[in-house]
């Protein structure tokens, strides 16, 4: 056997053991939590758009939205007298902000001011004051592990760090559902090495699970559009999500890539709004598919950080500090722009760049999970050592 060979086999027996008898059973709690990282630094200004502000359309004479009107398909969406919604999102995130099931934290993000895509993503999935991590865990690891009957799963081809520590978290790639999870060959290598071990009753439960659950999403994803498999990979992928969730599942994570734009961004049409458009459409989808549970379901979108307010000179963005989060779910009181704030001028930038960051991102989710889990205070500060939960009467 060769040696990668061998080693691949390890880790699926490993990742086999997550896995046990019993684990997708349905979640003792009702309430969903799924949290959907933009990886990149995604242009919060371009999509919660600050049209109150004379500054933002001096700063970005080719990548500016146009002011709210009626008669411009190619206009913001009017939120309120400051801010706006990118247009690529009415048919799909305004709807649900009309219903009040949509809100938005401007000015959200890290005290890490590495501008580094690793350094910041890494920092945030580790929930921990910088000055005082320890590695060894994610906090949705951390918030599963001291939520009673909580299952949690990430919709990605690796276990990412929020979701690595003690509790059990599966990893379940969405991408290719139906394609068996191991080859025969791996099958029959595995089988033999634990034939005998103690554990070898877990990894074939492990394995019949993954097995069940690939060809579920695969029947899933065909019967949602009678036999039309979908082309855009987040709405697909968001439909197979729901699945799970509705059921199996009450803590979930998912990453988007992509929304490093450094050129040729575009305004109201190209790169981003394109970009923005399928995402928007695939969490229109999930809101739909959860169906019933979607009442008792918070989505939170957040980012690694914002980007420069000013545009470069090749009609993009550079890497920024603060950012916008949005918080979707069929229960919580929306319609509204929540946090502190300062109004967009030049005088307020972090550095004469940035948004900068008033609310932090772990007292927001803090603040949620304490209302929507009913977390004590102990458990609060496993979860987010040091955090100063916020409450913004979402829920």
């Amino acid at each position: 056997m060769e040696r990668r060979i061998f080693l691949k086999s390890l880790v699926a027996a490993a990742g086999l053991l997550s896995c046990r008898s019993g684990f997708f059973a349905a979640p003792a709690s009702d309430s969903r939590f799924l949290l959907v990282f933009l990886r990149g630094g995604y242009d919060a200004a371009n999509i919660l758009v600050p049209h109150g502000s004379d500054f933002y359309y001096q700063s970005r004479p080719t990548l500016a939205i146009a002011k709210p009107d009626p008669a411009n398909p190619h206009a913001a969406l009017p939120v309120d007298a400051n801010w706006g919604l990118h247009p690529s999102l009415k048919n799909s995130l305004w709807p649900l902000f009309q219903k009040g099931q949509a809100a938005f934290i401007p000015f959200a993000g890290t005290d890490d001011l590495s501008r580094s895509h690793f350094e910041t993503q890494d920092s945030i999935e580790f929930g921990q004051p910088l000055s005082a991590r320890d590695y060894r865990s994610g906090f949705l690891n951390r918030l599963a592990g001291v939520l009673s009957g909580s299952h949690g799963v990430a919709f990605t081809n690796d276990l990412p760090i929020i979701c690595k520590g003690n509790a059990a978290i599966p990893n379940v790639s969405l991408k290719k559902p139906g394609k068996p999870v191991f080859a025969d060959r791996q099958e029959a290598i595995i089988a033999e090495m634990y034939r005998g071990h103690a554990l070898n009753e877990y990894v074939q439960e492990g394995m019949q699970l993954r097995e069940e659950v690939s060809q579920d999403l695969a029947q899933e994803m065909v019967q949602a559009n009678r036999g039309a498999i979908q082309s855009k990979g987040f709405e697909a992928e968001a439909q197979r999500m729901a699945t799970l969730m509705r059921e199996k599942f009450n803590i979930g994570f998912v990453d988007v890539g992509g929304w490093d734009t450094h050129f040729n961004e575009g305004g109201a049409e190209g790169q981003l709004a394109n970009k923005m458009g399928n995402l928007g459409n695939g969490l229109s989808v999930f809101a739909n598919a959860m169906g019933p549970v979607w009442q008792k379901t918070v989505v939170v979108v957040i980012s690694e950080f914002g980007r420069t307010f000013r545009e470069n000179g090749n009609r993009g963005t550079d890497h920024g500090h603060g950012t916008v989060y949005w918080v979707l779910g069929g229960g919580i009181k929306g319609k509204r722009v929540l946090g502190e704030q300062l109004h967009v001028e030049q005088k307020n930038l972090f550095q004469d760049r940035d948004y900068p960051v008033l609310n932090d991102y772990r007292n927001i989710l803090g603040g949620l999970f304490q209302t929507q889990f009913g977390l004590s205070a102990k458990q609060l500060q496993a979860v987010f050592p040091n955090a100063k939960p916020m409450q913004l009467g979402l829920l």
